[in-house]
């Protein structure tokens, strides 16, 4: 039976880079995690074995070190979009650069020992631990005249321990859960938001301030929304991003129901008064969905895993 060679793409992944700037004792920490995918004019390499349009993968690892030190990493964006750029323009087999970073934040720590030699009353300079929020994450994706930028976040675990409800729902013969009209809402957060800067034209965004501002926002509308269902949040969050954030146009979210469910006390003659809860891993509720500005079509994946 004939066959044909269909969409394909090659490189090195999770390349595991990190860069220590040295601003007198003063030391500041990127760690990425780095993917690159490239696509192009690949057909003999696949069908004959021929490997003259094969950039190594071993030399797309080379680049994201060496690239670490010629450019530094300003943010996580920034650094794809020099390695995307680079990839295409320098090698004429290749069509496409596709940049997956995941990057892992670190802060400082403060102690109050006075009395050593290093270590002061405020955050210590060099003296770091990792920092278990959450893990940013970036996909740039360059053709040679076009880039596309979503960026995100994932394992960002949030609670409600009140100002949630969730009642009024579809009932048949197997609905055993009860209502409930003061609940634990809580979930770990996925999300990945487009941005609508596309060419070299524009005026690119600060990379960096808009991921804590978009963080920020998402954190506020999860706090304030009264929440009558997991749905309702997700589409405040995504609202408050859109209404904020001019240089995103779709945001997408992966939203777990962490269920906390009430203990019953009963048997052991105690009143459980919305104060012990069984966390349940598993099963879970899961809701998705994508908040797009009006007017602008989804481009965004509706699998994050894949991103």
């Amino acid at each position: 039976m004939p066959t044909i060679l269909g969409q394909n793409q090659y490189g090195k992944a999770e390349n595991r880079v990190v860069k220590i700037t040295r601003d007198g004792d003063t030391h500041h920490i990127k760690d990425l995690n780095v993917s690159v995918a490239l696509s192009g004019e690949m057909d003999d390499v696949h069908l004959t074995g021929s490997n003259a349009n094969v950039l190594p993968t071993d030399t797309t690892k080379n680049t994201v070190y060496a690239f670490a030190k010629e450019y530094g990493i300003e943010s996580a964006e920034q650094f794809g979009i020099h390695l995307a750029r680079h990839f295409v323009n320098s090698q004429e087999p290749i069509h496409q650069a596709r940049i997956r970073i995941e990057e892992y934040t670190w802060e400082r720590i403060a102690t109050s020992d006075a009395n050593s030699k290093f270590i002061g009353s405020e955050d210590v300079k060099h003296s770091f631990v990792r920092k278990g929020q959450e893990t940013r994450v970036s996909e740039i994706t360059y053709n040679g005249s076009e880039w596309q930028v979503i960026s995100g976040l994932k394992d960002l675990v949030v609670m409600n321990s009140t100002n949630s409800e969730f009642w009024g729902y579809v009932k048949d013969k197997y609905t055993t859960l009860q209502e409930a009209y003061d609940r634990i809402l809580a979930t770990q957060v996925s999300a990945r938001w487009r941005f609508n800067w596309s060419d070299d034209e524009q005026r690119m965004p600060n990379w960096e301030r808009s991921y804590e501002q978009t963080k920020k926002h998402m954190l506020e509308a999860f706090a304030e929304t009264y929440s009558l269902s997991l749905q309702q949040t997700l589409y405040q969050m995504g609202s408050r991003i859109i209404n904020n954030r001019s240089e995103i146009d779709e945001i997408r979210f992966s939203l777990p129901n962490k269920h906390h469910f009430l203990v019953d006390l009963e048997p052991f003659g105690l009143k459980n008064d919305n104060e012990v809860y069984f966390a349940a891993d598993r099963p879970y509720g899961l809701i998705e969905a994508t908040v797009l500005r009006d007017g602008v079509e989804p481009k965004i994946p509706v699998d994050l895993s894949n991103l």
